[in-house]
């Protein structure tokens, strides 16, 4: 391939703006995290809650939030690398396999930290009755099924880098 078609250029511009976008989120919720040690009190005065019992639930939801990011951070990596290959006229690599599971393996990560969070901010605002919070976590079949999708698509892109092999050996 001498040139790469639009939407790979569009979809590397696209991938490294979100990029970007996820390290000033991680920056910002870093910041809030400090913001929570340092002066705590602002924070809740904010939210309209009394500092009690709801700063360790604040400071795990940021936590995890930072933990969101970092996954995040290595989807959009691997995402990436995936359209490079493409774009370098190889989608039938042998490293797209193992991209494709480990994104696999990240977005799951990512599910569960949801879960997490939303649990850490459902008990937070059963124990704080004062704290007006509408909480509805839902579930969703999406994430999970994208889970499924891209372990069967790595598994795709293994048997097509085998037979591009055994193809190349037999010319």
């Amino acid at each position: 391939m001498t040139r790469s078609p639009n939407t790979l250029v569009l979809a590397r511009v696209v991938i490294r703006g979100l990029i970007v976008l996820n390290a000033l989120y991680a920056f910002a919720i870093a910041a809030l995290l400090i913001a929570t040690l340092v002066k705590p009190q602002f924070l809740f005065d904010a939210l309209g809650a009394t500092y009690g019992h709801l700063h360790n639930a604040l400071r795990a939801v940021v936590l995890l939030g930072i933990l969101g990011a970092y996954l995040v951070h290595r989807v959009l990596r691997e995402l990436l690398a995936i359209v490079d290959t493409v774009r370098d006229g190889d989608p039938f690599a042998a490293g797209n396999s193992r991209r494709l599971q480990a994104i696999a393996w990240w977005v799951l990560a990512g599910e569960g930290v949801r879960l997490l969070i939303a649990t850490v901010v459902y008990a937070a605002a059963k124990s704080s009755p004062a704290l007006k919070m509408d909480i509805d976590v839902g579930f969703s079949f999406a994430p999970w099924l994208a889970v499924l999708l891209l372990f069967v698509l790595a598994r795709v892109f293994e048997q097509g880098a085998r037979m591009r092999s055994d193809l190349d050996g037999t010319v």
